[in-house]
């Protein structure tokens, strides 16, 4: 036998043996398997998921949309747990690598279920529409995170488990670990659990103006587990710890149905009788006959004479305007305050100012 028929012996002999007992010959079969699979993985992209998106956009239910969309990296993620299950069960493994092999499949089945669940809790949350009104918007999205935080959490212990890693012990440890936490982090748990108050009472949400006496105010941009984000009127960005809103009282600006204006309008002394009259039915018939303000029981206005200041004859004046918008109010108030001074000057009085007056006795 010459050189050359010992290496095609070597070699045919290599081949048969092939790796962990696999011959080549079903080593490239699988890897052409599993070839296969990646091509359909990319038709499935192009040709079905794309028919599908293109379907779901024609109706009218927006969950169908948010189904296809969120089920879109699973789908794709199957042809591949699925060409390198054919592939491998092609080959015949033994022992410890046939195990390693079961495991594997078995973890990547896993993880594809897990992120399947993971990815659709958003969408079947969202179709129950009375959810939203019961837990408000921003606690759904806050129960949708922590229900996808547990999923990861489950599918990562079953993956664990197949590789036969128990958890409970892990889950022990992690217990014991929690406690020592838990004593010097006193005010992060005050804060999360303060954060969930505020989720359920519905204090406020993204976009509310707020106002909390000497805390903060401004317009809410992040509701977190944590802190909540506002943007102060300057523009400037203020965390504020969850705590803070629970244990101060919360004004929510933008919940005003009504603004309310509330004036003291002071007067000469010198001003008659006569003149007073005039300027408080004047003021009261332009408020009861413009388009701006609202008239109501609810909304009680009111223009009285109301009191005699040390300088001044003290005219009241509250009214509720039928804008909820800062900007339109400020427009209202400014409008109202010019024809008041109309109203004052065409009945030839005048507005008081603080003054004091000196006598001097003459001896």
């Amino acid at each position: 036998m010459n050189i050359f028929e010992q290496f095609i012996n070597l070699f045919l002999e290599i081949w048969k043996e092939g790796i962990a007992g696999v011959n080549f010959t079903q080593i490239f079969i699988a890897i052409f398997i599993f070839f296969l699979f990646l091509i359909l993985r990319g038709l499935l992209s192009k040709l079905i998921l794309k028919r599908l998106e293109n379907y779901v956009a024609k109706t009218t239910n927006q969950f169908d949309d948010a189904l296809v969309r969120a089920s879109e990296g699973p789908i794709k993620f199957l042809p591949i747990v699925l060409g390198f299950f054919v592939a491998t069960s092609y080959m015949d493994f033994e022992g410890k690598t046939l195990t390693f092999v079961d495991n594997l499949n078995r973890s990547l089945i896993t993880i594809l279920i897990f992120w399947l669940i993971h990815q659709i809790v958003e969408p079947v949350t969202f179709l129950i529409k009375r959810a939203e009104e019961l837990l408000s918007k921003d606690l759904l999205n806050w129960i949708i995170k922590a229900n996808k935080i547990l999923i990861i959490f489950f599918g990562f212990a079953a993956t664990l488990d197949i590789w036969g890693i128990k958890i409970a012990p892990i889950i022990a440890g992690l217990g014991l670990f929690g406690v020592a936490v838990a004593l010097g982090a006193q005010d992060l748990f005050k804060n999360l659990i303060s954060g969930i108050l505020v989720l359920v009472e519905k204090r406020f949400k993204i976009g509310d103006w707020i106002y909390v006496e000497n805390v903060i105010e401004g317009v809410v941009e992040r509701i977190g587990f944590r802190s909540t984000v506002v943007r102060k009127f300057d523009k400037s960005i203020a965390t504020i710890p969850n705590a803070s809103f629970a244990e101060n009282a919360v004004i929510n600006i933008s919940e005003t149905t009504n603004w309310r204006i509330s004036w003291i309008i002071t007067l000469q002394y010198n001003t008659t009788i006569e003149q007073l009259k005039n300027i408080r039915d004047q003021i009261e018939k332009y408020i009861t006959t413009s388009k701006d303000y609202k008239i109501s029981e609810s909304t009680e206005h009111a223009v009285r004479v109301d009191k005699f200041s040390d300088s001044s004859i003290d005219l009241y004046i509250r009214c509720f305007t039928k804008t909820n918008d800062w900007g339109e109010w400020l427009k209202v108030k400014e409008t109202l305050a010019m024809e008041i001074k109309k109203i004052v000057e065409k009945n030839n009085a005048s507005f008081a100012f603080p003054s004091t007056s000196i006598y001097v006795e003459k001896k």
